[in-house]
C-alpha cells in the first residue's frame, strides 16, 4: 500500500516512470477511485464528505493510505485518511471501505477521539453497506487504528447489533512498515508485487468460495443501501 499527501499526489507519482496520476501506468493513482467528484481536488472532496457527517475538518497536511491502480485495474476494500490541523495533531480519521459491486460508504471517526493521547484510535459504527453475501447487516464495524509512523497498524471487527457478546464473525487485521518514497523502493515494490489489486480481487473470491463451499449462510444484496450516513457510535473503551 502507498501513504500518499493529498496535496502533493501529482509531486510524488512523478517520482518514477512507471507511475503516473490519472494516466495509464504500471502504477497509477487515479482520482475516480476515490470519494466525490474526482474533476475536484482531493482535499474539497474530504472536506464535502465530512461537513455531510457533521465533521469539521481543518487546513493541516491529510495521508492516504491506499492501493493504487495497477495496469489500469483498482480495488480498495478499505483505504484510511489520516487528517491533521495545523499544529500536526491528529484531528480525524476516515475509514472508506467499498464492495465488489461499485459502492462506498464513508466511517469518519469523531475529532474528539482522533486527538486522543492513545497509541491506537478506536471508535465503532454502524454498518451502512452491503459488502459480503456471508455477513448480515445487522452488525457494526469496530476500527482501531494507528496513526502512520514507522509502522502502522489497523484492526477491525465486527458485532452481532443484537448480542454484544456474539463472537465476532470478521477480524482482519492490516500491519505495515514504512519505506521510503523513493524510485528505488517502488520499483522493488513492482516487481514483487506486480499486480497487488488483481491478487485483492482474487483472494476476496476465493475466501467467498471456501465459505460457500462450507456452507456458511448467505445474506442477499440488499435492494437499496441506505441513503442517510451511517451512525457514529460511541468510542471503544482501549
Amino acid at each position: 500500500m502507498v501513504l500518499v499527501d493529498v496535496d502533493r499526489i501529482a509531486e510524488q507519482m512523478r517520482v518514477s516512470p512507471f507511475t503516473s496520476l490519472n494516466r495509464f501506468n504500471w502504477a497509477t493513482f487515479d482520482d475516480r477511485d476515490h470519494l466525490g467528484d474526482p474533476s475536484r481536488p482531493l482535499r474539497e472532496r474530504l472536506r464535502v464528505d465530512a461537513a455531510a457527517h457533521g465533521v469539521t475538518l481543518s487546513n493541516g497536511p491529510i495521508y492516504l493510505l491506499t492501493h493504487l491502480r495497477y495496469l489500469g485495474y483498482n480495488f480498495n476494500p478499505i483505504s484510511f485518511y489520516f487528517c491533521y490541523d495545523d499544529s500536526g495533531r491528529l484531528d480525524a480519521v476516515l475509514a472508506e471501505v467499498r464492495n465488489t459491486f461499485g459502492e462506498m460508504r464513508s466511517y469518519w471517526m469523531p475529532p474528539d477521539l482522533a486527538r486522543e493521547a492513545t497509541p491506537a484510535r478506536r471508535w465503532s459504527a454502524a454498518k451502512a453497506m452491503h459488502v459480503s453475501p456471508f455477513m448480515s447487516m445487522a452488525v457494526d464495524y469496530e476500527f482501531s487504528v494507528t496513526p502512520p509512523g514507522t509502522s502502522l497498524v489497523a484492526h477491525m471487527t465486527t458485532t452481532d447489533r443484537h448480542d454484544e457478546t456474539a463472537i465476532p464473525d470478521f477480524d482482519a487485521t492490516l500491519t505495515l512498515a514504512r519505506r521510503p518514497w523513493t524510485a528505488g523502493a517502488l520499483h522493488r515494490v513492482l516487481l514483487r508485487h506486480p499486480l497487488m489489486t488483481v491478487k485483492v480481487i482474487a483472494g476476496i473470491h476465493w475466501e467467498a468460495l471456501r465459505l460457500w463451499w462450507k456452507g456458511v449462510p448467505f445474506h442477499a444484496r440488499p435492494d437499496r443501501a441506505p441513503a442517510a450516513p451511517p451512525t457514529l457510535k460511541e468510542d471503544i473503551a482501549p
